[in-house]
């Protein structure tokens, strides 16, 4: 999208002018990130988190690819080669706890951008192809994060791999030769790591096209902000670079000390210790669980634990794949007229008092062990979990009485707006 007021892109020497004529790549960052792109002056921090994650994305892929050049996605030398990564390798025990905790701190960032765009209706019209897209990104997230915490095969790796393949056992008719064909056997071996370390590798990129189009999708409508109110004026908006450039850097600067304050001092804390021995299929772990990550989810699936017309472990797989799957629809079932939880006083308290409660209770039952009470916890959160979307949303957005909004971005800013009521003449105001 571009306003009238944007800016064009005007080369100023030889080589510039070539380029713009040639193959027009400065005229697309120019206005993709450029002081051609403006965008709503009241931008928070929250506004941050995007651009973290395509560094987080980079992070991975950079790492990754370096990773795979000692990696060898055999089960009898798998762990052997990543200790050897760790060892031998020339900064190699840096390319992988930074690719370890470069995950971790990923899932982090888009967990933050996600539960904005819930608190600030980003998934409202005009802006629902750049939601969908980016509950397509988390998809992908998952399903790469699984497959990374398979390869380095240790005990909780294979067990990983067996139980959540195990997964796809649960479906009627189907579902044993769909785990085989998956796994290439009976078991995670050779085949699955081949097909899992090939599947890893690949899907970044995956990702990466699908960021492109999330972005494009993104300067289609423009941003978002924390009003929720449109761009109605000049006034309204500032120029993505250097504005927002710099916010964005400074923002980059403080998850960079943060990041590799873990990298450097606490490598291994967001890590499984099992993952340290070994794989054995001889040998089960106490406590088999994924990584922190896929912790709420993980605690959905294991919340039914008995047979109601469909199996109980059937319920679990549709339930987990639900709990993600249903945000797809929220662009339709919040049908309020405000996007901005900050003037939706009762949106505000179910979000704050329940969806984020209910998502710490969840993620802290899917690390703990399959018994009670944590079962029980889990089973009450999963309910309210889903009555939160399904039910709760709908019938807020239909009854509540939203607060005063500003009439523009600039008086949600500056204070009271003469020029957006009154016209572009009015006289300066005083704030």
């Amino acid at each position: 999208m571009s306003f009238p007021w944007a800016k064009e892109y005007e080369p100023k020497y030889g080589l510039t002018k070539f380029f713009d004529e040639k193959l027009p790549l400065p005229r697309l960052v120019y206005n993709a990130v450029g002081a051609g792109y403006p965008v709503p002056r009241n931008l928070s921090y929250f506004w941050n988190f995007g651009v973290l994650a395509g560094f987080c994305l980079m992070l991975q892929i950079v790492t990754g690819i370096v990773l795979a050049m000692h990696y060898a996605a055999n089960a009898d030398v798998a762990f052997a080669s990543v200790e050897h990564i760790m060892r031998d390798v020339n900064w190699g025990w840096l390319m992988r706890y930074a690719h370890a905790n470069g995950a971790s701190f990923f899932f982090m960032v888009i967990y933050i951008h996600i539960f904005r765009g819930f608190f600030y209706a980003s998934y409202k019209p005009p802006r629902e192809m750049i939601w969908l897209l980016g509950v397509v990104i988390f998809l992908l997230m998952m399903a790469t994060a699984f497959m990374g915490y398979v390869l380095p095969w240790g005990q909780m790796s294979f067990w990983g791999a067996k139980v959540i393949t195990g997964l796809f056992g649960a479906i009627p008719l189907v579902g044993e030769p769909l785990q085989i064909w998956l796994l290439g056997g009976y078991a995670p071996d050779n085949a699955a790591l081949n097909r899992f370390f090939s599947l890893h590798y690949l899907l970044p990129f995956v990702i990466a096209g699908a960021v492109i189009l999330h972005i494009w999708a993104l300067h289609i409508p423009g941003s978002s902000n924390p009003t929720g109110v449109e761009v109605k004026q000049e006034s309204d908006t500032l120029p993505f670079h250097p504005y927002y450039t710099a916010k964005d850097g400074f923002g980059l600067g403080v998850f960079l000390l943060l990041f590799f304050a873990f990298v450097f001092f606490l490598p291994n804390i967001l890590g499984h210790p099992d993952n340290y021995i070994p794989a054995n299929p001889l040998s089960t772990p106490a406590h088999i669980v994924p990584e922190w990550y896929f912790y709420p989810f993980y605690a959905i699936l294991r919340a039914f634990t008995f047979d109601f017309i469909l199996p109980a472990k059937l319920w679990g797989v549709l339930a987990m794949f639900a709990a993600i799957l249903v945000w797809f629809f929220l662009p339709w079932l919040d049908k309020g007229p405000v996007r901005s939880g900050h003037y939706r006083p009762l949106f505000r308290k179910f979000f704050w008092f329940g969806l984020i409660p209910t998502m710490i209770v969840l993620f802290i039952c899917g690390g703990a062990p399959a018994e009670e009470p944590y079962v029980m916890i889990s089973q009450l959160a999963t309910a309210y979990y889903f009555l939160h979307f399904l039910v709760i949303l709908p019938i807020v957005s239909s009854i509540e009485r939203p607060d005063p909004m500003p009439y523009s971005i600039t008086e949600a800013v500056l204070g009271s707006d003469k020029k957006a009521v009154l016209g572009e003449n009015a006289e300066p105001v005083a704030v």
